[in-house]
């Protein structure tokens, strides 16, 4: 069975079509289905909101303190739409949602420059690029990596020969890797630094003008960075010392040296290869093909071979590793899949034709969640007393868990007869992804909603009162209540009591997990939170909890404070 329908003449014309359209549809359902999310896209908008709010056009915000982790170029293009539409979160959501369909087309090129004698690889891979199950749910959240992979795919297409160019487009590359720069720092030079050290393996025109290629390659790359001090030096002279120090030198040498933050094995990105490309890891015809592959010949496969190994190998060797460090790289990742699917099609039909190498794991996999969600009143009956109890937020779904148990049966059955179909196979998987974000909301949501504790702490602030928040402050606060003055953070609650006899009229947010009778009568606010238990006191009531001898409850309903 062929990866696509021959007879789709349309798409033929258009590779984008309809993978783009539809994955727009999705995505823009699936990112207004819940509040931002803490800690990624609530401090993201909380850095935008304090720029906003102080006119501070240079230098990024976070609680008061210059922000010195990432560069503006976000922020930036956040403000720009808040300047026509208002200050909201709708903005930033359409903005992620534009950004995605754009790393789809960029790839869609990329591809269609890599191999140009077979568009079945132009036309795989922005299917299989959007329904990565990873990269899809971190796209819905108002973060850096999006708008990053846009701008490394812009720079590699800069860099690959066209039809009408043979030589590389050095402003276009130069402007690419600045605006990459502006969006993540130089963490943007690790992602396209390889394709251009190692131009002469795939690229003959390189080969042929070795001193054009090296010398200009790095003449662009000093504007590239010219573009990021021309906004560094100045931010970090308005910033203050301490922002210039953490700017120039902790963020960069230390995440790499000293692994400040997030500190990981050498292997560990192996396993997480896996996650990234999910769920085509569970189709076993995609393992054949790129089993299949043998040594590179074409230029297109030299040059993903030269982008993705090197990029693995150096994020491997830093010690600080997060999964969505690599989601730059899903781009090479579909392309490499697509190209060995199409390849192993080509030299071997037959095993297209055969299902055991299409994807049934996943077909299982969605049968599974269906039966289960089918099964869910039994499961959470008084029958399964352990169960329903440690499960009880699943209960949320019983109204709907007909449905949504048919959803993923039916997708199931989908996956099984359509073969080794890759639209089909990634618009089932899409769905699925874009079905279990709803199960979520549904069920988890709550417990990261932080809307009705920031519209607290906004009526706190407008009455003058300091608010203070034990343990580290993450910006989560700031822009869902749009709060303009800093929440002072508190290490511990030694020092919360401190704080707290200093500030009579002062608020306290805490999280505990193991919640007393006090935290759930005495608080102003008390609310379950990723596990935990966060409450909000005002001074006196948690002076008055944190008393060996403690407080009655009818003791707090009687000061007054509540």
């Amino acid at each position: 069975m062929s990866l696509f329908n021959r007879s789709a003449g349309f798409a033929t014309r258009h590779p984008w079509w309809p993978a783009i359209p539809i994955w727009v549809a999705v995505a823009l359902l699936a990112i207004f289905q819940h509040g931002p999310m803490p800690m990624y896209s609530t401090r993201t908008l909380s850095v935008a909101w304090e720029m906003w709010h102080r006119h501070s056009f240079m230098v990024p915000y976070l609680n008061g303190a210059p922000y010195s982790d990432k560069s503006p170029l976000l922020f930036w293009l956040i403000q720009l739409g808040w300047s026509v539409t208002g200050v909201s979160d709708t903005w930033p959501r359409v903005l992620e949602v534009a950004l995605g369909a754009t790393e789809l087309s960029l790839a869609m090129l990329l591809a269609r420059r890599l191999f140009p004698a077979n568009d079945a690889v132009a036309r795989a891979t922005p299917w299989l690029l959007m329904a990565f199950s990873y990269g899809f749910l971190f796209g819905l959240q108002t973060m850096y990596e999006v708008l990053l992979a846009d701008c490394v795919l812009l720079a590699l297409l800069a860099l690959w020969p066209s039809a009408r160019r043979e030589s590389p487009r050095p402003f276009v590359f130069a402007l690419a890797l600045a605006a990459g720069l502006l969006t993540k720092g130089p963490v943007m030079l690790l992602h396209v630094a390889f394709p251009w050290l190692l131009g002469p393996y795939w690229n003959s025109w390189a080969r042929r003008h070795l001193g054009s290629w090296y010398g200009g390659g790095l003449l662009v790359a000093l504007a590239g960075l010219a573009v990021l001090l021309a906004w560094a030096l100045p931010a970090s002279m308005l910033g203050g010392a301490a922002y210039r120090e953490q700017l120039f030198f902790h963020q960069t040498a230390g995440r790499v040296v000293d692994a400040f933050a997030h500190a990981k094995p050498f292997w560990w990105y192996l396993p997480i290869l896996v996650v990234l490309i999910f769920p085509f890891s569970l189709w076993p015809g995609l393992w054949l093909a790129l089993a299949r592959l043998r040594r590179p010949s074409e230029p297109g496969m030299r040059f993903l071979i030269a982008w993705l190994v090197p990029v693995l190998l150096v994020f491997s060797l830093i010690s600080g590793k997060q999964p969505y460090y690599l989601l730059p790289e899903c781009a090479g990742f579909a392309l490499l899949l697509a190209a060995a699917m199409v390849r192993l099609e080509e030299t071997h039909p037959s095993r297209g034709q055969n299902r055991w190498w299409g994807p049934w794991p996943l077909a299982l996999l969605f049968a599974a969640i269906g039966v289960s969600l089918l099964m869910l009143p039994w499961m959470l009956g008084e029958k399964h007393s352990v169960l329903a109890s440690r499960w009880q937020a699943l209960s949320a779904l019983l109204p709907f868990h007909l449905a949504l148990g048919l959803v993923y049966l039916t997708l199931g059955g989908w996956l099984l007869m359509a073969g080794s179909r890759v639209g089909t196979t990634a618009a089932a998987a899409l769905l699925g992804v874009a079905v279990a974000n709803v199960m979520f909301t549904m069920v988890f949501w709550p417990a990261f909603d932080l809307q009705p504790a920031a519209n607290l702490l906004a009526r706190v602030q407008s009455q003058g009162r300091p608010v203070a928040n034990l343990e580290s402050y993450d910006g989560q606060f700031h822009f869902l209540g749009r709060l303009t003055a800093p929440i002072e953070a508190l290490p511990g609650e030694q020092e919360g009591r401190v704080w707290a006899a200093a500030h009579p009229s002062g608020i306290l947010v805490t999280y505990t997990s193991h919640p007393s009778p006090l935290d759930r009568q005495c608080t102003l606010y008390f609310h379950a939170f990723r596990g935990v238990w966060m409450s909000i006191w005002s001074s006196p009531e948690f002076l008055r909890s944190s008393q060996p001898a403690g407080s009655t409850a009818a003791d707090c309903r009687t000061t007054g404070q509540r």
